[in-house]
């Protein structure tokens, strides 16, 4: 929420300068997001008036103006806006002046004319966005007094990111409460008066369903004048909120909703037919609202209705075929209560997001509704003229938010505070809050106002007391506690030491939403999921991930995006299962990359990553499971990953994960150009270890043999290692593959694997003939199992 510092200090008068002022709101929870100074930088623009305006000799596009600046003859300045007329008042910057954006104006000759200065828009004078013609100002502003002066410039305005929990602070009356809190000032406020009826006129209004709208509070304004204009005040204060005046209406109700955190709402009086009726929708009904789209209406909104059907979305927008226009004579003004689980999610589901449903959605004043009503008709009269009729309140007080007292007990603030607050000075906080508050022997009772829903229990008061005191106020204290040792398991790696392990390999953590895009799961997983959202942030994070690849996709094509030209990212996580009734929830360590190989460098040529670079880097993890038979990696075939490059890992039969090569087509969809890699374990049966067992190191040489044996090219390399292993595996340390040949002198479907085997004994010195022995059952088995020839 945007605000100017000027329109605070109206309600409360603190002595604070703007810096100050936004540490002070942030120190109490009102975070401040931004400070922007207001129209500084304006020496030498001065209210101008157009005295006559005439068509450029030798442009087509340009005027040649007569601009009086009130301090003598009346000079010629060359304007290119096509809204310039004669008799308009608009600022003018003389030469020498230095416009905001570091411009210096000059006395220049702009083809053939000369030209003394110029006139603005409001972008060129940073005061709003608006480039399209010069800034019209109001028809009595003064001619010849300063810009600055005129619009009470310099200001500043701040703008604060409001918490969920602090709907109240949606206005300048809710920010200026805590703001007299905190500096103890007194709470004042412009003149509110209550506008006497003139007239009779009453538009009925009928509630069928008073549990979605407990309050309605509403009155008619006949008669204003439709060519009246809003006052500079207030259209100035709605531009610093970063708001466009566009009518007096509509300006007024924006007004008091910023003033006083209460959306209201106006109808064209006349374009109503019949009462007015709040209710939830029906099956079928459309509405158009103001935007010109029309929707159609969802069973659980509550809407706006009149004989005519549907005119408006109750909380969000009103419709387009009552709404207030530059013929507008009537006007019918509504201010409601509609409560936060009415309108929790209803603007989401609709794609939209206004002022309005922003305030509702976080709780409005269930008993603001009639001042505002009264302040909405108080500023148009003033500003358009006409009679009002009486205000009409109607609500059901039974359904309106109780508020409850609550007991705030000084042991309860010691213990959660670590420090003694004097008791007067919780009396005075509290008062200063507009907390109605009973000091007794050693507590307070309290009742919140109508404006605090966010005050329910003991604990709220007591932050109610730190933040308004100073957080940075409490002493720090040093907290001392026993702190058992907790056991330390063999059986199981720590994923923080995966996660080391991957970063010492080049690998960056990232940590992503477990909501994703429901098309893109389905893409990576094969499957629709049942883990639908009933309530998503948005259409994109619409189900429960099923794969930490979805995520480190979209991480992936960002960093691609932003010619990352290598990327290697892992994530450590849950993914989701099963349906709602049954869910399952599996932690993942999951990891991909692309790219380089290696980092770009001159001792070697650059190469792109392949399946066996991502091989090696899951089978170090693997390893740190301690498994002496290790896994298997066996082809199989995935939605989302390339076939003939996608893996299962399994061990004794049990699944741990996958990798492979993502799929042309998946890569696509994610906007990823390039060959990427991922794998995926399930961390519980990936990362259950085995107990370590120590073994001798022998004293005694190792000895090498070689063979080379044929086979078919669906015999993987584990499996040959495995079963020369088998051949005698209290000698063979290890069996290593150093070739593999396909081609000429082998035939179509078979290759050539070559692979050494270690040999080493602990008691002695293995001779040739052991060495041969051992060779030579190797051979055998491997003929065997795999029909295989031995290669000479």
């Amino acid at each position: 929420m945007k605000f100017a510092v000027s329109w605070l200090r109206e309600w409360v008068d603190t002595p604070l300068s703007a810096d100050e002022l936004a540490h002070r709101m942030t120190m109490a929870g009102l975070e401040v997001d931004g400070i922007e100074p207001d129209g500084d930088r304006l020496e030498g623009v001065v209210v101008a008036e157009v005295i006559e305006v005439r068509r450029h000799p030798n442009a087509d596009r340009l005027s040649v103006c007569r601009v009086s600046a009130g301090d003598g003859d009346a000079v010629d300045v060359v304007c290119g806006a096509p809204n310039v007329v004669t008799g308009m008042k608009s600022p003018l910057a003389v030469p020498g002046s230095i416009l905001p954006n570091g411009f210096e104006l000059e006395r220049s000759e702009i083809r053939g004319v000369e030209s003394n200065g110029m006139l603005c828009s409001a972008m060129e004078l940073a005061l709003g966005t608006d480039a399209d013609g010069i800034m019209e100002l109001p028809a009595d502003a003064p001619v010849g007094v300063s810009l600055a002066e005129y619009l009470g410039l310099p200001d500043v305005v701040i703008n604060i990111d409001i918490t969920p929990n602090r709907g109240d602070c949606f206005c300048v009356l809710g920010v200026a409460r805590d703001v007299a809190a905190l500096t103890q000032k007194p709470l004042k406020g412009p003149e509110m008066h209550i506008v006497p009826a003139t007239i009779d006129a009453v538009h009925p209004v009928e509630r069928p369903e008073p549990e979605a709208c407990p309050r309605f509070a509403h009155r008619v304004v006949r008669n204003i004048d439709p060519k009246a204009r809003s006052p500079l005040w207030m259209t100035e204060r709605l531009r610093k909120s970063g708001l466009r005046a566009i009518h007096p209406v509509v300006d007024v109700t924006n007004y008091v909703m910023l003033e006083l955190g209460q959306p209201l709402h106006a109808y064209d009086l006349n374009r109503l037919n019949g009462p007015v009726r709040p209710r939830y929708a029906k099956a079928g009904e459309k509405v158009t609202l103001l935007d010109e789209r029309e929707v159609a209406l969802n069973e659980d909104t509550v809407i706006i209705t009149d004989d005519s059907g549907p005119i408006g979305i109750a909380g969000i927008m009103g419709g387009l075929s009552t709404a207030v226009s530059d013929e507008t004579t009537d006007v019918f003004f509504e201010a409601a209560f509609w409560p936060q689980e009415v309108m929790a999610g209803r603007a989401r589901s609709y794609a939209m997001h206004t002022d309005a449903s922003a305030r509702f959605e976080r709780g409005v004043d269930p008993a603001g509704q009639a001042r505002a009503v009264e302040r909405a008709v108080e500023l148009l009269l003033d500003i358009t003229g006409g009679a009002s009729g009486p205000l009409v309140d109607d609500y059901d007080e039974e359904l309106l938010p109780d508020r409850a007292a609550i007991t705030l007990t000084a042991a309860r603030l010691r213990n959660v505070l670590g420090a003694d607050i004097p008791a007067h000075t919780v009396t005075d906080i509290l008062t200063a809050l507009g907390l109605e508050e009973e000091e007794r022997s050693d507590d307070w009772s309290v009742i919140p106002p109508s404006y605090r829903f966010d005050i329910a229990i003991e604990d709220d008061l007591v932050e109610e007391v730190a933040r308004i005191y100073g957080y940075d106020r409490i002493p720090e204290t040093t907290a001392t506690a026993n702190m058992p040792l907790g056991p330390v398991t063999e059986t199981f790696v720590d994923l923080d030491q995966v996660a080391d392990a991957l970063v010492a390999r080049d690998y960056q953590e990232v940590i992503t939403y477990s909501f994703v895009d429901e098309r893109a799961d389905q893409r990576v997983s094969g499957a629709a999921s049942e883990l639908v959202l009933s309530n998503p942030i948005s259409s994109e994070m619409s189900v429960m991930r099923s794969s930490l690849w979805v995520g480190m996709l979209n991480v992936a094509a960002s960093n691609v995006a932003r010619q990352q030209e290598r990327v290697r990212i892992f994530e450590i996580g849950k993914t989701y299962h099963g349906s709602r009734d049954e869910p399952v929830e599996i932690v993942r360590v999951g990891g991909l990359v692309l790219g380089l190989a290696a980092p770009e460098q001159w001792a070697s040529d650059a190469r792109a990553v392949d399946f066996y670079d991502l091989k090696a880097d899951v089978q170090v993890l693997l390893d740190m499971a301690g498994r002496p038979d290790g896994c298997d990696f066996t082809a199989t075939e995935h939605p989302a990953l390339q076939p003939g490059q996608a893996a299962r890992i399994m061990h004794e039969g049990t699944l741990l994960g996958l990798v492979g090569k993502l799929h042309p087509s998946v890569a696509k969809s994610f906007d990823i150009k390039c060959d990427a890699f991922v794998f995926e374990l399930d961390a519980e049966k990936a990362f259950a270890a085995e107990i370590p067992l120590a073994k001798t190191i022998s004293k005694f040489p190792a000895i090498r043999r070689d063979i080379a044996v044929i086979v078919d090219d669906e015999v993987t390399g584990a499996q040959l290692a495995r079963v020369a292993r088998s051949a005698e595996p209290t000698l063979i340390e290890q069996v290593r593959i150093f070739d593999v040949y396909r081609g000429a002198g082998i035939e179509a479907g078979r290759k050539s694997v070559a692979l050494g085997l270690i040999l080493q004994e602990t008691s002695r010195t293995l001779t040739d003939e052991d060495a041969d022995a051992v060779v030579a059952t190797a051979v055998q088995k491997i003929k065997q199992e795999f029909n295989a020839d031995l290669r000479e």
